[in-house]
C-alpha cells in the first residue's frame, strides 16, 4: 500500500506539473471517490495549486525535482525522525554501507583545511600496496584538482568499478614535490568487528551492523580462542558508539550467544505483521561468561543486542544507559532508483520491554572520567528521547519517564578506560556484581 500510495501521489503531482498552473479539482473529481479518502485529493488539489503557484511566480526559476523531493522529505519528517526519503545517490551510499564492501581504494580519509588528508591506509588494500601513507594530502584525482569538492564528492571519484585505474597526486611532508600514485580500484571492505586478546580475556568491538558482521565476529572468536587458550575466562563485547544496522545480523549476533529463547519481537501496525525471532540451539563461546559495554551512542541493533543478552542473563552489561531507538525501518525502493526509508514496526526485547525513547540501563552504571577541555553535555550523546517528532513509548511511567542523553565518551588509551577496565575485572573475578536484590525479567514475549 505504501508503494502503490507514492507512486499514486506521483503521478498526481506530475499532472500538475504538466498543467503548469492548472488546479487539480479535475484529476480529484476523476479519481475513485470515496468519503474516506474525499479529504485525502481535497489536499492533493490544495498541494498541486501551492506547487503550480511556486513554479509560476517564485521569484527565481525553481528545480522541479528539487521541489518534489523536498516535499516527500517534509512528508516523511513529519512522521518521525527515522523516516526519510533517499534518492538515487544516497540510496547507492546506503547500501554501500549495509554490504559492508565496495569497489575503491582502501583509505580513510578527512577533510582538512580544503584538502583531502589520508588518516590511515587500509591493510592489504591498494592504497597500502601502492605505499600511501598516514598524514599524505591528495590534491587531484586523475589529475582534476580537487580544491572546491566536498569531502563526499572526492570519496565518491575514489570510489568506482573493481579493477579501473586511478592516478593520486600526492603532496608528502619532507618531499619537494608533489607526485603521481596510480593505482587499480579492488573491493574493499568494510570491517565491522575488530578484536584482540586482553591477556586471559577475549576483547571484541563491535562498530556496525552490517551483512559482514556475524562471519566476522565468528571469525574472531575462532581466533581469539586460538590466541589466548585454555585460561580465556570470557569477552568482553563492546557496543559502546555503535549506531546499529540490520536488523537479521543483530538477530544472528545475539543468536551466536544464545542457545535458546526470543531474541527480539516486532509489532507493525497490523497483528498479522508481528514477528519473533528465536535463538537456535550453538554457543560459539562455549558458553564462557559475557560483558557487554554499551554506552549514550549504542543505539537500533545494539540495543536489540544488548536487550537479549540482558533479559536472558547471559551477559552483564556494564557503562551507560544506551540510546533509546526501539523502531524498526523498512527499505523500500521506488521508481528513478530512490528509496523510501520507512518506519513500520516497534520492536521489544525478549521480556517485553520496549526500550523506545527510554534505552537500555545496565547492571552496572561506569561513567568515563572525561578530559578537563570537555564538559559533560559535549560528552552526551543525543538520546531517541532528544529528537523531534520522536514515536513516544506506550509503557512510559512515572517511575521509568523517557529519558536521553548519556554519556558517549570512551578514551582512546585503553589504560584510561574506565570502562573497559571495570569488565575485565568482573570477567577476571576481582569485581563482582550483587544481582540478589534485583528483581527478575520474567522473559514473556508471546
Amino acid at each position: 500500500m505504501v508503494r502503490k500510495f507514492r507512486f499514486a501521489l506521483l503521478g498526481l503531482l506530475v499532472l500538475a506539473v504538466i498543467a503548469a498552473g492548472a488546479t487539480m479539482v479535475g484529476l480529484a473529481q476523476s479519481a475513485p471517490a470515496s468519503e474516506g479518502n474525499s479529504a485525502l485529493y481535497e489536499d492533493l488539489n490544495l498541494f498541486g495549486a501551492v506547487l503550480a503557484r511556486i513554479r509560476s511566480n517564485y521569484v527565481e526559476k525553481p528545480d522541479d525535482n528539487k521541489l518534489i523531493e523536498d516535499a516527500i522529505n517534509g512528508m516523511l519528517t513529519a512522521l518521525d525522525p527515522h523516516s526519510t526519503y533517499m534518492n538515487a545517490k544516497e540510496f547507492r551510499e546506503m547500501q554501500v554501507q549495509t554490504r559492508g564492501e565496495f569497489g575503491g581504494l582502501g583509505i580513510e580519509v578527512m577533510m582538512e583545511n580544503g584538502a583531502i588528508k589520508v588518516v590511515s591506509p587500509i591493510d592489504d588494500t591498494p592504497a597500502s600496496k601502492a605505499g600511501i601513507l598516514s598524514g599524505d594530502l591528495i590534491v587531484a584525482l586523475d589529475k582534476e584538482p580537487i580544491e572546491g569538492l566536498t569531502l563526499e564528492q572526492a570519496v565518491e571519484k575514489m570510489r568506482g568499478p573493481i579493477n579501473a585505474p586511478i592516478t593520486l597526486t600526492i603532496e608528502r611532508k619532507g618531499v619537494d614535490n608533489s607526485f603521481d600514485v596510480t593505482m587499480v580500484r579492488d573491493v574493499i571492505r568494510i570491517k565491522p568487528v575488530k578484536y584482540q586478546a586482553e591477556d586471559d580475556v577475549g576483547y571484541v568491538h563491535i562498530t556496525s551492523f552490517n551483512e559482514q558482521t556475524t562471519s566476522e565476529l565468528e571469525k574472531a572468536i575462532s581466533e581469539l580462542k586460538k590466541t589466548i587458550g585454555p585460561k580465556l575466562k570470557g569477552y568482553v563485547i563492546d557496543l559502546r558508539n555503535d549506531p546499529g544496522g540490520l536488523l537479521d545480523q543483530a538477530i544472528s549476533v545475539s543468536d551466536a550467544f544464545l542457545n535458546q529463547g526470543a531474541i527480539v519481537l516486532t509489532k507493525g501496525r497490523n497483528p498479522e505483521e508481528t514477528q519473533r525471532a528465536n535463538a537456535r540451539p550453538g554457543d560459539i563461546t562455549d558458553g564462557k561468561d559475557l560483558v557487554v559495554l554499551i554506552n549514550g551512542g549504542s543505539a537500533s541493533a545494539s540495543e536489540i543486542v544488548a536487550g537479549a543478552l540482558q533479559d536472558h542473563n547471559r551477559a552483564t552489561l556494564v557503562g551507560t544507559r544506551s540510546f533509546g531507538k526501539g523502531s524498526v525501518q523498512t527499505i523500500i525502493p521506488l521508481g528513478g532508483g530512490g528509496a523510501l526509508r520507512l518506519t513500520t514496526a516497534r520492536y521489544y526485547t525478549p521480556s517485553g520491554r520496549s526500550i523506545q525513547a527510554l534505552g537500555i540501563q545496565p547492571e552496572v552504571k561506569v561513567e568515563e572520567e572525561l578530559p578537563k577541555d570537555l564538559n559533560k553535555s559535549a560528552a552526551n550523546a543525543v538520546g531517541e528521547a532528544n529528537l523531534r517528532g520522536h514515536l513516544k513509548n506506550e509503557a512510559e511511567t512515572k517511575e521509568d519517564p523517557e529519558e536521553a542523553g548519556s554519556s558517549s565518551y570512551v578514551p582512546e588509551e585503553k589504560d584510561k578506560d574506565a570502562q573497559l577496565i571495570y569488565a575485565l575485572e568482573l570477567l577476571r573475578g576481582t569485581k563482582s556484581v550483587d544481582k540478589s536484590g534485583e528483581k527478575k525479567a520474567e522473559l514473556k514475549v508471546n
